[in-house]
């Protein structure tokens, strides 16, 4: 995506507030051509001074090979379907088809999904244990309003720590099997630090996640998951009743797994823009439950961001910390520009574990990001050494020397 950062165009600052159609404005980041394309065109709620934005844009020489894979790779390809079939005379016949049979490759996976959710969610019922869906099909019928307008891959299910065991054998009936296989002698010490089984299925590869906490426990952010399960709403999908994390908990979760991800992907944001276009969210509580968990300035971000490329007005209930916190500010304008300049940031080099230090505002969580970081084992240490159970307390001393080795060029194994 490299090429695609030296067309720029500047643009004015987009006003905090309340307007009745901001989506896909003007972002106030330098971007590319085809990148501002992929921010206008991807509302869910196209209005008519959006569509006229995107004529505007249409009227350039776009790439659209690069249009499509930027569509694809930021996960809004139906919400761009969705609005250029509007344009359809402006946009070339053979793109509009591509994005049509994308389009329809979705719905049939959502509700391939769909079933699938169903068909788990019956089974653990039966068996008495909660279960909590959240993204994939159930935010895209609550919050999108339609399930084919979010691009859904998997199912995200949160469960109890507690119920792991019965859930797993549950899906095994179901024909899921887990990709990840856990020595016994460490398991319980996995389910502590970790935060998550991905499962196969005979219909595919990677179709559940399975989580019973947020993120893995080095990440320092240790969530109310039992809080979370006490607090979850009813809501229908396909016509079934289910639970999904209450609006104040959800955009919490969304927010910190946008930072895990760096908000390197549109839908990440575009989701969360979704949830406050309802209105429904006590933004003071949201601002207490962030600052009890040491996440304002990932929220602030967050927030700024989906100000930024999606022209989601600030809440004004947070307008003045936002605005206040020049930190939040900078992360924000060095995230925008890795992000609208596609160059991610590596997931396991030093500087993106610096970062997701500089997103914490309390000393204290910096420390336990650091010290978690460095001490607590994972899959990795488990399959470089196997350890008998009497002396499974050396993997934390494994897991130190791995990271050192990362420091000598060529030498060190991954994270």
């Amino acid at each position: 995506m490299s090429n695609l950062v030296e067309r720029t165009s500047e643009t004015g600052p987009v006003n905090s507030g309340d307007p009745t159609c901001v989506d896909g404005s003007a972002p106030t980041t330098p971007v590319a051509l085809e990148w501002e394309l992929l921010l206008a065109a991807s509302s869910a709620d196209a209005c008519e001074s959006n569509l006229g934005r995107i004529r505007g844009l249409l009227e350039k020489p776009i790439e659209w090979g690069a249009v499509l894979r930027l569509a694809d790779s930021h996960g809004t390809s139906p919400l761009f379907y969705q609005n250029l079939s509007r344009l359809g005379d402006m946009v070339p016949s053979p793109v509009l088809e591509q994005l049509r049979e994308r389009y329809q490759k979705n719905v049939y996976k959502s509700l391939f999904l769909a079933r699938e959710l169903m068909r788990i969610l019956d089974s653990l019922d039966a068996l008495g244990i909660d279960a909590i869906p959240y993204k994939g099909v159930v935010m895209s019928e609550v919050y999108y309003g339609d399930m084919a307008l979010r691009q859904s891959g998997d199912i995200d299910l949160f469960v109890r720590k507690r119920d792991l065991a019965g859930v797993k054998s549950a899906l095994a009936d179901l024909g899921y099997t887990t990709r990840l296989v856990i020595p016994e002698e460490v398991l319980e010490d996995y389910v502590a630090s970790g935060y998550e089984w991905v499962f196969d299925s005979p219909a595919g590869p990677n179709l559940l996640e399975l989580q019973w906490a947020l993120e893995p426990r080095f990440y320092a952010v240790d969530f109310d998951m039992e809080g979370l399960f006490e607090r979850a709403v009813k809501v229908r999908v396909a016509g079934r009743s289910m639970k999904t994390p209450s609006p104040e908990d959800l955009l919490l979760v969304l927010s910190v797994h946008a930072a895990k991800h760096v908000w390197g992907r549109l839908i990440l944001l575009r989701d969360i823009v979704q949830m406050t276009r309802l209105g429904n969210l006590n933004w003071d509580l949201v601002q207490r439950r962030a600052q009890g968990l040491g996440i304002e300035r990932i929220l602030r971000v967050t927030v700024l961001l989906a100000n930024r490329f999606l022209a989601s007005a600030i809440p004004a209930a947070m307008e003045g910390t936002v605005l206040e916190d020049q930190a939040a500010r900078g992360l924000a304008d060095e995230i925008a520009a890795s992000v609208a300049g596609g160059v991610p940031y590596d997931t396991e080099q030093m500087p993106y574990f610096r970062l997701m230090m500089r997103l914490r505002e309390r000393r204290a969580d910096r420390v336990r990001f650091l010290a978690r970081l460095t001490f607590t084992p994972g899959p990795g240490e488990w399959e470089a050494v196997r350890l008998p159970g009497a002396l499974s307390s050396l993997y934390r001393v494994v897991r130190l020397g791995r990271l050192v080795g990362r420091f000598v060029p060529g030498k060190g194994p991954r994270l």
